[in-house]
């Protein structure tokens, strides 16, 4: 290959301006392109649009180790070129040129120059050089506006398609001139039209049978009327029409030229040229929340994408030979950044992919400037991974279903892994029970270390509610997760009996309140952890310890009966649930239990309508909404049939 061999003159390169250059007739004259950008505002909307988003992204460069392997190159020549192509020029900067350049004229020009023994590439305005001689295939030489010949060897050329030829390519704007000239004229006619102020156009009209002006009379008003417009009626001042006279408009108002709408229609039809969804690009009329979270995700896909693909190729192609240690060398837009989804979006796939969290809760809560807190650099192991060897909460679900009915859900049978209500109920009391007595035990050695260095009581509540959000968030995981269970043993009670197909039924149609149920019995077992710390914190005296130890005691039983009135809560509502999929259209209600309540015993063989309340007020056994005193340790059940 040859080189412009330099020591950091560029001038001899004939690059510069150079007044009266005009470009052989090849294509259209390229400085018209340089105008329509500098004085359309929608071109140059568009045409930034592109470059600015493709520039922003980056180049990295790899080397190709296996079909599944590859290594980051940050020292290979390419990459330093990359860096920096010519000295002082960014990445951006260089990246954004090409893209603005080949949108504006489908065509980008550089001239590979050795700088202090390495190559450089120096980029020229498509209207500085062109091709000459040659064939329809390739040119012979190409000659900047200076004069200088350089060879094809010597010069990168990047460009689109043309119909006539392999050589260069046909600007889009071509496609967009009667267009653009017409946006132009109507921006020049409104310019006139601010320049002459508020002027109204229009002729003055007297009847026939008013009196003849003499001469004096039509000077005078011909004088009062040039004073009143030669400001353009902008100044102030009120015209006196005499004699019956009458003023008519005549021409185009703003709003009858539909300018808004003739500018609105050109970005729209520029932006088509492109490839850019309109509401990117400000233009919102039909732009709503979701649209336009898809389009951002498609312009990386299909407005982009061709782009950053023949950037990708031409720089492989055209540059890479040129450099040595190029074997398996290629070079990729980081585009990855862009296509990972929200924070919330990544964690739970990165959650579902490895089963369990990929953060301590020390970097966690030093993402949201938390400080750091004793204990917190070990990962937390879901219980639902070691219970079972599931890899991942989500194995709990069911098959995702095979087929959906017209207007309504179907479900696959009842999933294996799920066991009777009574084993569900207990693996969530020992979860819970689990989980209450680990926190109990981090507040006790926390309290304890306080205090050896205080000497006395520390600030329970305080240290309390240090671990709050950490807890809370794992109490809803492992409600939510066994709720999810136990909510399906109900349903999948109900449909045995009367939907075996679980016909119109989805298990995933109840995770919704599921979540919140969740989050309700989070709350609730926080706080009442927290109201035996208060306690203890209220109390004080030398005795505390054993007053917390007592408090964590209380804790834990509050545990056991929170794990059954979730469950009876959870297996209710999943019945309830699957019944109205079934079309059953009344509840029964059935007292449990060794010892139900009087009020439960009363109401045994109680019916209501599905949508109705029990005389106890409540929908189901367990029914979160109803009164504490009707909740706790409640066993009772529900029986379902059709009315009539």
């Amino acid at each position: 290959m040859a080189f412009v061999v330099s020591s950091g003159q560029l001038a001899v390169t004939g690059a510069g301006v150079s007044t009266g250059y005009a470009a052989p007739a090849l294509r259209a004259a390229p400085w018209e392109y340089a105008e329509i950008w500098r004085r359309q505002p929608q071109v140059r909307t568009v045409i930034s649009f592109l470059a600015r988003n493709i520039a922003q992204l980056g180049l990295h460069v790899f080397r190709r180790v296996s079909d599944t392997d590859r290594e980051r190159l940050s020292d290979h020549p390419l990459a330093r070129l990359l860096a920096e192509p010519m000295p002082g020029m960014t990445m951006y900067r260089f990246i954004e040129r090409i893209v603005a350049d080949s949108a504006l004229y489908d065509d980008w020009f550089g001239i590979k120059l050795k700088l202090n023994g390495e190559l450089r590439i120096l980029p020229v305005p498509p209207s500085l050089i062109h091709p000459y001689g040659g064939n329809w295939i390739t040119p012979e030489f190409y000659r900047t506006a200076g004069g200088r010949e350089f060879s094809r060897e010597e010069v990168v050329h990047i460009h689109g398609y043309s119909p006539a030829d392999l050589v260069a390519g046909d600007s889009p704007i071509e496609s967009l001139r009667e267009l653009l000239l017409e946006a132009h004229e109507a921006a020049k006619n409104r310019a006139k039209m601010w320049k002459g102020g508020a002027r109204i156009t229009g002729v003055l009209t007297r009847p026939e049978d008013a009196p003849e002006w003499k001469d004096h009379e039509k000077r005078r008003f011909r004088e009062m009327w040039r004073s009143f417009t030669d400001g353009g009626g902008a100044e102030g001042g009120t015209p006196i029409l005499e004699d019956g006279m009458a003023y008519t408009p005549v021409g185009f108002n703003p709003e009858q030229a539909q300018y808004i709408e003739a500018r609105k229609l050109t970005r729209e039809e520029v932006s088509a040229a492109y490839f850019i969804p309109p509401p990117l690009i400000g233009i919102l009329d039909h732009a709503t929340y979701s649209n336009i979270k898809e389009q951002h995700a498609h312009l990386y896909q299909d407005t982009l994408g061709p782009w950053m693909v023949m950037l990708q190729q031409e720089i492989v192609s055209q540059i890479l030979p040129d450099l040595p240690d190029s074997e398996g060398v290629y070079c990729e837009f980081n585009i990855d950044a862009k296509m990972r989804g929200s924070f919330e979006e990544q964690a739970a796939a990165m959650s579902t992919m490895v089963g369990g969290p990929v953060m301590t809760r020390n970097e966690g809560r030093a993402r949201i400037n938390l400080s750091w807190i004793e204990g917190g650099d070990e990962l937390i192991v879901p219980m639902n991974v070691t219970e079972g060897g599931l890899a991942s909460p989500r194995d709990t679900a069911p098959d995702t279903p095979k087929a959906v009915r017209a207007g309504g859900r179907k479900a696959s049978a009842r999933p294996t892994v799920l066991g009777t209500f009574e084993s569900e109920r207990s693996a969530l009391e020992a979860t819970l029970t689990a989980f209450t007595e680990r926190q109990a035990d981090t507040l006790l050695a926390a309290a304890g270390a306080k205090a050896d260095d205080a000497g006395g009581m520390p600030d329970l509540l305080a240290l309390w509610a240090q671990g709050s959000e950490d807890r809370l968030a794992q109490l809803q995981a492992l409600l939510a997760h066994h709720g999810y269970r136990l909510a399906q043993v109900g349903a999948w009670d109900v449909l045995s009996a009367h939907n075996p197909e679980a016909e119109n039924w989805s298990a995933e149609v109840m995770l919704a309140w599921i979540l919140a149920a969740a989050e309700t019995h989070a709350a609730q077992h926080e706080e009442a952890g927290r109201k035996a710390v208060a306690g203890v914190q209220e109390s004080g005296g030398e005795e505390w310890r054993t007053g917390l130890q007592a408090a964590a005691g209380a804790w834990g039983a509050a545990a056991v009966a929170r794990a059954a009135t979730a469950s009876t809560e959870l297996r209710s509502f999943g019945g309830h649930d699957a019944a109205g999929a079934s079309g059953l259209t009344q509840k029964i209600w059935r007292t449990g239990g060794t010892n139900p309540r009087a009020s439960h015993k009363a109401q045994d063989g109680e019916a209501v309508s599905l949508d109705d309340v029990f005389s106890n007020g409540l929908r189901w056994p367990g029914d979160g909404s109803g009164r504490t005193e009707e909740l706790v340790n409640c066993n009772c059940d529900l029986d379902y049939a059709k009315e009539g």
